[in-house]
């Protein structure tokens, strides 16, 4: 009777850990997480202030930098290579005429 027992015991336990590790890896990277936010900014329609579910999974530090890159480029001061190019800035500041 005691080793049904171990048996058992043994059995759970291994079926437990498969079940954790399974969920475990199918949970997505905080890189995939970062890419789903990132695109989420993109997709999301003009005006739409809300932040989007697929960025839930982000600290916030992390979300503000998609932010802050998403309006830059949507402003057209990135260049080809999406760094920010100092001159495009420039021409949309207002000028002492």
């Amino acid at each position: 009777m005691r080793h049904i027992a171990i048996i058992g015991s043994a059995a759970v336990t291994t079926i437990a850990a498969a079940t954790g590790l399974t969920i475990w890896l199918s949970q997505p990277s905080y890189d995939d997480i970062a890419n789903n936010c990132a695109q989420a900014l993109k997709d999301r329609p003009a005006g739409d202030k809300a932040k989007p579910d697929a960025c839930g999974g982000l600290k916030q530090d992390d979300y503000d930098a998609l932010l802050m890159s998403h309006v830059i480029d949507g402003l057209g001061w990135t260049d080809e290579d999406g760094n920010v190019d100092r001159n495009k800035m420039l021409e949309d500041a207002p000028t002492d005429d």
